[in-house]
């Protein structure tokens, strides 16, 4: 679940757990309540997303293609690059898209790793969370669904051109 998944990043990566602390004293990145945690936190919601989709589109490339491209001569990573990444591309884009629409719209993992920081972690439905608790602010909160709403289908549009375009040059 999404709250489990925030809770576990605190106990990794917030200021006290010692990935955190490390990558603060080393790095000066600090993860927890900020803007890149509320990215990490989204994307890593939205990764299962992009594993599946690609695991499922690898699994269904041409087999006998890479073969004969082996038997030819041409190295493993020359067959990846050339044969196997193309046919499962289509596959690989459609995964991208589903998890970035799944993380536009990721809440309690990034509730829980990285606030409701307004100007700083406040992503689109936090912010339309927040609209509903403060009363009079249901227009707001419809302004923002619609906004919600209308990211949700320009990235569907945007994912139906790409693969469209990816699956006729292959």
């Amino acid at each position: 679940p999404p709250v489990v998944v925030g809770y576990f990043l605190i106990l990794l990566l917030g200021p006290r757990a010692w990935v955190g602390s490390f990558l603060e004293e080393h790095f000066g990145l600090v993860l927890a309540f900020h803007f890149q945690g509320a990215a990490l936190a989204s994307g890593i919601m939205g990764f299962p997303l992009l594993v599946r989709s690609a695991r499922i589109s690898f699994e269904h490339t041409v087999i006998p293609l890479e073969e004969a491209a082996r038997t030819l001569g041409a190295s493993p990573w020359r067959v990846f690059y050339t044969i196997t990444l193309p046919h499962a591309w289509p596959g690989i884009l459609s995964g991208i898209i589903l998890a970035a629409g799944r993380s536009f719209g990721e809440f309690g993992a990034t509730i829980s790793f990285a606030g409701n920081i307004a100007g700083e972690t406040r992503t689109l439905p936090l912010a339309i969370f927040s609209s509903l608790q403060s009363p009079g602010n249901e227009d707001s909160a419809l302004r923002l669904a619609l906004i919600s709403i209308l990211l949700a289908y320009v990235t569907l549009l945007a994912g139906e051109y790409f693969i469209h375009r990816s699956g006729q040059r292959s």
